[in-house]
C-alpha cells in the first residue's frame, strides 16, 4: 500500500482529480449495489403476498417455508 501511496503521490494534479472521481464513482456504484431501498423490500412483500393469495384460490401447492430455506 505504501508503493501505491507514493505513485499517488507522484501524479499530477489533474490525474488525481480524474482518480479521486474515478475512486468516487466506484465507491457509490459498489454502494447502491449493495442498498435494497425501502420501496424494493415493501413490493417483493406485495408480490409474495399475491403469489400466496394467487396460489391458495387457484388451489396450487405453495412450497414450505423450509423447503424454502432447504434451497438457499
Amino acid at each position: 500500500m505504501e508503493l501505491l501511496w507514493q505513485t499517488i503521490q507522484s501524479l499530477s494534479l489533474k490525474n488525481k482529480e480524474w482518480l479521486s472521481s474515478k475512486l468516487i464513482e466506484d465507491i457509490r456504484e459498489e454502494k447502491s449495489a449493495d442498498y435494497i431501498s425501502k420501496e424494493e423490500v415493501l413490493e417483493g412483500i406485495r408480490q409474495g403476498l399475491a403469489d400466496v393469495k394467487d396460489a391458495r384460490e387457484s388451489g396450487a401447492q405453495l412450497k414450505t417455508l423450509q423447503e424454502v430455506i432447504d434451497e438457499l
